[in-house]
């Protein structure tokens, strides 16, 4: 996934941040790039203060603080998300940055556009990036789609739904939710006969739950949605390109997702997509989204989906450099080449993990997410000293329980760059040396 000339302009940008530093420390200096160093100014110096603004002492308490170049730690990111990303999306943003509305600019955002679309298997204009994590995302699909006293309904299967129904009551929704067993999804009947009753504007259903590691099947869901005038919204944060999903086939009016998961960007840029039926919902409100930040009247005007573009405000412009690349990645891959690497590398850590005596979470693989896979913690074993061995001896994150299923589980992210042999090994030998130390093995 990344060329000879990627890998050495990323190297070499990595060099030249590390030995700026270095001759900065050796020389006492501590320099912005192309700036004079200047003594300290005599007091009483107004510079640009406005007059009547008084002046007092400088408070230097914090001053050294922070200085010198910045140093990160190498880590391997197994749990369930961020995944490290590809040195190609790293390199990228080490390119010179533009403004948000200059032309090459503009193309980016379209190259991002073109690369959702795929990702997502849509023809739908009504694609972008919120400029955020997945909860901007989340919110974004929310605070659009729900007016007050909209009746909506929940399919709680996890941490997220009930995310989700906090989110719209927030926006005043009339929310109703129907919950699944821990480490279950939710039927096609259960579905449809809460449909039936309840008579909802919107359904939410998380594809991917990554709380319990289910996979949530969306299967007829969109049409029975349209038959009862409902739109249908998915979370879609930690499988959007590791698991199949058809938004114009399968009828699902809303997706967001998350940057950092399967498409292996940085956090901060969260998919977001909407169906005809989902733009026509914002466009006939009777008030306007209560966030301005997140109307997609607005944004999407930014992204050209009314046929020009408005600033609304300043895009992350080197994440969005990052994202461009990401999503070149997952085109150059093929997604039916993605989806296999990844259920190939689940059945992998599984066959790993079974060996050593550990089973899933999640009973029935009709309902088990393949890329935040929940392994039950086995009686006796102290689940926090196997992930404090796995970081301390490995360099290797391992995640514990997240919501309902704290101390119950550990979950290992099996999505985008990281998804590949050499991975799985170093999980299973981590588990097996991090077992072993507590004489379960």
């Amino acid at each position: 996934g990344i060329s000879g000339v990627d890998f050495l302009r990323f190297a070499i940008s990595a060099t030249v941040i590390k030995m700026r530093g270095s001759v900065q420390r050796a020389l006492g200096l501590n320099l912005l790039p192309g700036c004079r160093q200047y003594a300290a100014s005599a007091a009483g110096e107004r510079y640009a203060a406005r007059a009547g603004e008084a002046i007092p002492a400088m408070d230097d308490s914090s001053k050294g603080g922070i200085s010198g170049v910045i140093d990160v730690p190498s880590r391997l990111l197994m749990g369930p998300g961020p995944a490290n990303a590809y040195p190609r999306v790293l390199a990228a943003m080490t390119l010179p940055l533009l403004g948000h509305m200059h032309p090459p600019f503009l193309k980016i955002m379209d190259d991002i556009q073109t690369g959702l679309r795929y990702t997502l298997q849509t023809k739908s204009k009504n694609v972008l990036l919120a400029s955020g994590t997945g909860h901007a995302g989340m919110e974004m699909c929310i605070s659009n789609l729900v007016e007050a006293g909209d009746k909506v309904l929940i399919g709680n299967a996890g941490l997220w739904g009930s995310r989700v129904a906090d989110m719209a009551t927030r926006f005043h929704g009339d929310v109703v939710e129907v919950k699944a067993p821990l480490g279950q999804t939710l039927s096609y009947e259960t579905l449809k006969a809460s449909i039936l009753q309840h008579k909802p504007k919107l359904l939410f259903l998380c594809q991917g739950e990554s709380s319990t590691g289910t996979h949530q099947s969306l299967a007829g869901l969109g049409e029975l949605c349209k038959s009862n005038g409902c739109l249908l919204l998915v979370d879609a944060v930690c499988s959007l390109g590791g698991v199949p999903l058809f938004v114009d086939e399968w009828g699902v009016d809303a997706v967001y997702s998350g940057s950092q998961k399967c498409l292996s960007g940085p956090p901060g840029a969260a998919p977001v997509f909407f169906s005809e039926r989902a733009l026509e919902k914002l466009q006939k409100r009777k008030t306007p989204p209560i966030s301005y930040n997140l109307d997609l009247n607005l944004v999407g005007d930014y992204w050209g989906w009314y046929g020009k573009r408005s600033y609304h405000h300043t895009g992350p412009v080197s994440t969005f450099y990052a994202m461009r690349e990401a999503f070149a990645i997952v085109t150059e891959e093929g997604l039916e080449a993605g989806w296999k690497r990844h259920q190939d590398m689940h059945d992998q850590l599984w066959e790993g993990l079974r060996g050593l005596g550990l089973q899933p979470f999640v009973d029935n693989p009709e309902h088990r997410l393949i890329t935040v896979n929940t392994i039950k913690v086995p009686e006796g074993v102290d689940w926090a000293a196997v992930v404090k061995n796995a970081m301390d001896n490995y360099s290797l994150e391992i995640a514990g329980g997240l919501g309902p299923t704290i101390g119950k589980v550990w979950r290992i992210g099996v999505m985008g760059a990281n998804a590949k042999p050499q991975n799985m090994e170093l999980v299973v030998a981590a588990f097996r040396d991090g077992l072993r130390k507590q004489g379960k093995l």
